[in-house]
C-alpha cells in the first residue's frame, strides 16, 4: 500500500501549491499553538483550505482542549481534518462528530515512552487516525509538533501493529531517515515539517528528493 504524505507547516498559497505539485497527499496548517514552526492565524488557514485542490486533504492543527474552541476553529477554518495536537477528554470527539459530522479527526500523540502503547490504542473508535510525534506536552513552555526530534520507532512501530485506526508517523523525518522510518514503522503516512525547510521556507530540492525516496518504498 502506498504511504501517504502530509506536508506540515504550509503558510502561503506558493507553499500549498509547490506541495501540491509533487504529489502531497494532505496540506498542515498550523493554528495558534505555545509554540512551533509555521504558526498561522485562522483567518490564513481558511484561505489556504480554500485554495487545496479537492483530493488534497487540508489538516488544521489545534492545540486547543475545550470542546467548544475545538468546534469553533474547526468552524473558523472549514478543512476537511481537524489534528488534535494535545489531550482532550472523550467528550470534545462526541461534540465535533455530533456538530461537524464530516470533519475527520486524527489524534496526536507524542511519543515519551512505554505508556504512549496503550494511549495510542484507546483511541480505537473515537477518532479516524493516530498520528504519532516527538512532542515534549509536559515542557515548561510546551512543544506540541514541529520539533525535528526523531522518537523511538519501535514504539510507533507496535502501535501501528496493534491499532485498528490508520497510523501516521512525524518527528524528525527527512529525505536521509524516511525509507529507513518507513521501513521500520509501516505507517499509513507520513507528516514532516522542519526536515524540508531551509532558512524557514519549503525548500523544494528537499521536498523532491523526500517524494523519491517515498515511492522507493
Amino acid at each position: 500500500m502506498r504511504t501517504r504524505v502530509k506536508i506540515c507547516c504550509i503558510t502561503s498559497p506558493e507553499a500549498a501549491a509547490l506541495a501540491v505539485r509533487h504529489g502531497a497527499d494532505a496540506l498542515g496548517l498550523v493554528g495558534p499553538m505555545p509554540s512551533g514552526t509555521g504558526i498561522i492565524d485562522l483567518a490564513t488557514a481558511r484561505l489556504l483550505a480554500a485554495c487545496a485542490p479537492p483530493t488534497v486533504a487540508t489538516f488544521l492543527l489545534s492545540s486547543a482542549t475545550q470542546a467548544r474552541d475545538l468546534v469553533d476553529e474547526a468552524r473558523a477554518v472549514a478543512p476537511t481534518v481537524l489534528q488534535i495536537v494535545d489531550a482532550v477528554e472523550p467528550a470534545a470527539y462526541a461534540l465535533l462528530r455530533r456538530e461537524l459530522p464530516a470533519l475527520k479527526l486524527v489524534q496526536v500523540v507524542h511519543v515519551t515512552g512505554e505508556r504512549t502503547v496503550d494511549e495510542a490504542l484507546a483511541l480505537g473508535g473515537q477518532v479516524d487516525a493516530i498520528l504519532l510525534d516527538s512532542g515534549v506536552p509536559d515542557a515548561p513552555i510546551r512543544l506540541l509538533g514541529g520539533t525535528g526530534r526523531v522518537h523511538d520507532w519501535s514504539i510507533s512501530r507496535r502501535i501501528v501493529a496493534a491499532s485498528p485506526l490508520p497510523v501516521f508517523l512525524a518527528g524528525g523525518l527527512n529525505p536521509a531517515n524516511v525509507v529507513e522510518a518507513i521501513r521500520t514503522v509501516r505507517p499509513f503516512g507520513v507528516d514532516l515539517c522542519t526536515g524540508l525547510r531551509t532558512e524557514g521556507r519549503l525548500d523544494e530540492a528537499k521536498l523532491a528528493a523526500f517524494m523519491q525516496a517515498v515511492a522507493r518504498c
